[in-house]
């Protein structure tokens, strides 16, 4: 019986990886980002040009998704700077967070108000956001990449 228990025992020992993982971040999950930001702006993009609406409302949408864009990536960049001990000013982080929420109250509210069906609202309430939480992994993405080739 006792040997039966110390076999077991050997057998569950986890082993020992054979790379220890550095936090590089890998390509699998860089060119996921990558597919997840241009599959969510192409997407938006096509839907907004073959959209019946005026060409104001399309204006509206677009200039949404850019503001958005590029808010998370100045989000993300603050709070990656003050995690890692670079001055961030506290006027620039709230303006971050701002412009961020700013940008998606404004597509819901433009949602809200559109004349369109519910699926299309969905659809650009979900192209939009995988917008943004892919622009957020590709700039993380980009800085870690540069965070190790400065190392090396």
């Amino acid at each position: 019986m006792e040997s039966k228990q110390i076999q077991f025992e050997k057998e569950i020992q986890p082993t020992k990886p054979s790379k220890v993982f550095d936090g590089r971040p890998t390509s699998a999950f860089i060119g996921a980002s990558w597919v997840a930001l241009l599959t969510g702006m192409v997407a938006y993009c096509i839907g907004l040009w073959n959209a019946a609406m005026e060409l104001n409302e399309k204006g509206y949408y677009f200039a949404i998704l850019l503001l958005g864009l590029f808010a998370v990536i100045s989000l993300q960049k603050a709070v990656r700077d003050r995690q890692e001990g670079v001055a961030v000013t506290e006027i620039y982080y709230g303006i971050s967070w701002f412009v961020t929420i700013a940008a998606i109250v404004l597509l819901v509210v433009g949602l809200w108000n559109a004349a369109l069906e519910l699926s299309e609202k969905g659809f650009y309430a979900m192209s939009f956001l995988l917008c943004l939480f892919s622009a957020i992994a590709v700039q993380k993405n980009t800085r870690d990449l540069k965070f190790f080739d400065k190392e090396e």
